[in-house]
């Protein structure tokens, strides 16, 4: 029921974002690509769970996709000449260090791989702390999306990591791990929906009628 619900919001949240999908910012383009690589991700798992076919590969489609989309989001965002070049390095320093571990170990591709989950969390938790510290007295844009951002990549994280080192001694750690990760992704996306409805509400209105 819980899942659902979360699959409910994501779909919601990406058609009411793609609405104004032609007539905004590069950032919210961006972010409206990011709602379509969730669905995108977890339709195709779906499927293969249908299939009996494993998975879990599909993991570095959605936490490297999510670290490029993420990254370019952030990098429209914000201003500051250090930030950015910070972004950049990150994401030129990921992608190499990605490279050069599934090309080594390319059995990982099948595997989660918990350096990819960390590395690609941790540093979109430091580029949304940079525009939050950048919104205390610049522009609130997209502020509830990057709360949203922070609080889930932050607490997912964290419960992942845990989660996938103790799971080898317990289900029933197993279980609540996956149960407090679908309530974090639906108020996750609960913070998408209030963005959309204080920010976007009335000028999406505007272009249906338009």
């Amino acid at each position: 029921m819980l899942v659902n619900f979360g699959y409910f919001l994501l779909v919601l949240n990406f058609i009411l974002y793609a609405i104004g999908f032609f007539k905004n910012r590069k950032s919210y383009k961006i972010f409206t690509a990011y709602l379509l690589l969730i669905i995108t991700v977890e339709l195709t798992s779906y499927i293969l769970i249908k299939l009996h076919v494993s998975n879990l590969f599909m993991s570095h489609f959605y936490f490297i996709g999510q670290f490029i989309l993420l990254s370019f989001f952030y990098s429209n965002l914000i201003k500051d000449e250090f930030q950015k070049k910070t972004i950049k390095i990150g994401f030129v320093l990921v992608l190499l260090t990605l490279a050069i571990q599934y090309g080594v170990k390319s059995e990982l591709f099948l595997k989660f791989n918990l350096y990819e989950i960390f590395i690609t969390s941790f540093l979109l938790i430091i580029y949304a702390t940079f525009h939050f510290y950048n919104m205390l007295d610049g522009k609130k844009e997209f502020y509830f999306v990057n709360m949203g951002i922070l609080l889930y990549l932050f607490s997912s994280t964290i419960l992942f990591l845990i989660g996938n080192l103790t799971a080898k001694f317990s289900k029933d750690v197993s279980m609540i791990t996956w149960t407090v990760n679908v309530i974090l992704v639906i108020v996750y996306h609960l913070f998408f929906l209030y963005e959309w409805k204080v920010s976007y509400l009335k000028r999406n209105k505007a272009q249906i009628i338009d």
